[in-house]
């Protein structure tokens, strides 16, 4: 997303990097949580500690929990993009752990849903355009899935209305683990409608690109649900 389009904005935890308007946020993001008041926590909240604090033992808010830690439980300083920060935050040693798992996605699946895979139409009764070969990729605000190439009748897939996504075949690498050759993504399309779109990795040079963004995908959906069902981390 444009710069135009964020602010940086300063609170209690650090600074942010933040949509203007909360409509054009990307999905993938989330809210900084509201910290314990320091008149409600008289101890640190590491519950393999519990050490009481006192005029040597400062207490610190964890910026993705927001509860009360000492030093020692709370000295993970890291990237916290799902948040917007901008410079490294202090994490609790349990969120440090769902943090740096969640930086993978931003380090690395973004890029391959940046870049997009090649996909055709799984051929059944429910596709218009069967056998179609496209390009299926994240847009730039990664707010929506877009498509290219020849599948016009195909509308974008805003990422917040997706509530489904399965692999709808795999084939085994030589590994021995399952990877996926094709997706079946269910949506709310425009109109309220729900909608179930299946597409196969189309055989060529982008095949391994292709199979990648599968996965990408699935994570960035499971990131998708787990912000809509649950109000904060632990």
């Amino acid at each position: 997303m444009a710069n135009s389009q964020k602010r940086l904005v300063k609170s209690r935890s650090g600074l942010r990097m933040i949509s203007i308007d909360e409509k054009i946020a990307s999905p993938f993001t989330k809210e900084e949580p509201p910290w314990v008041p320091d008149n409600a926590c008289s101890h640190c909240q590491n519950i393999d500690c519990q050490i009481k604090f006192d005029i040597l033992k400062r207490k610190h808010h964890c910026r993705r929990c927001g509860k009360c830690f000492c030093d020692s439980c709370s000295n993970n300083l890291i990237a916290l993009p799902r948040m917007c920060f901008v410079d490294p935050v202090r994490h609790c040693s349990s969120c440090v752990l769902v943090t740096k798992k969640e930086n993978e996605f931003f380090d690395r699946h973004i890029k391959n849903l940046l870049s997009g895979g090649q996909f055709r139409l799984h051929a059944d009764e429910s596709n218009t355009n069967p056998g179609k070969i496209f390009s299926c990729l994240l847009s730039s605000d990664h707010r929506n899935l877009t498509f290219e190439g020849d599948i016009d009748t195909q509308e974008n897939i805003r990422i917040d209305k997706i509530e489904a996504v399965q692999i709808a075949s795999a084939e085994t690498d030589q590994q021995g683990n399952l990877i996926g050759t094709g997706i079946a993504i269910r949506y709310m399309n425009s109109l309220g409608n729900t909608v179930m779109l299946k597409m196969e990795v189309e055989n060529g040079s982008k095949r391994k690109q292709s199979m990648t963004w599968i996965a990408s995908m699935q994570k960035a959906f499971k990131l998708v649900q787990d912000s809509k069902s649950t109000c904060s981390d632990p």
